[in-house]
């Protein structure tokens, strides 16, 4: 994330770093944006790679948790985690969930009526599900 991407609570990813190469909306949580505020964001990233003007690569993390012998966890688990959590923990929508992991719908006819990114509702979502983290711990 770049410190130019942040609009109050709101992190909008760009179309050229989303798979669909579409704009993403993100819903920071209190927990999020607490985090934010306490980087240093010296060169505009969030997170950079060496402190340099680059931000981390998609490795990063990957190596992270191997160095923390979890290498059997998977990026993409954390994606599957908070979707499972959202079926199984909440009474949210599917469309609502679907939206905060930015997959489109299936059916082109029912996306090309469905204007809305339903930010609010993520929004309730996404603060539930940083409470549901930081309980865990």
């Amino acid at each position: 994330a770049h410190q130019r991407e942040f609009d109050g609570d709101v992190w909008i990813i760009p179309g050229e770093r989303m798979k669909a190469n579409r704009e993403h909306r993100v819903p920071l949580s209190k927990q999020a944006q607490a985090i934010v505020s306490k980087r240093p964001i010296g060169d505009g990233w969030l997170f950079s790679a060496d402190g340099r003007s680059r931000p981390l690569s998609s490795m990063a993390l990957a190596m992270q948790l191997r160095r923390m012998d979890m290498g059997h966890v998977t990026l993409h688990g954390f994606r599957s985690s908070f979707r499972d959590w959202c079926a199984e923990c909440t009474n949210y929508p599917r469309e609502v969930c679907e939206h905060a992991l930015a997959h489109q719908l299936p059916d082109k006819v029912e996306a090309a009526y469905m204007r809305s990114d339903l930010l609010n509702k993520r929004r309730a979502l996404m603060a539930e599900w940083a409470n549901f983290c930081y309980s865990a711990g």
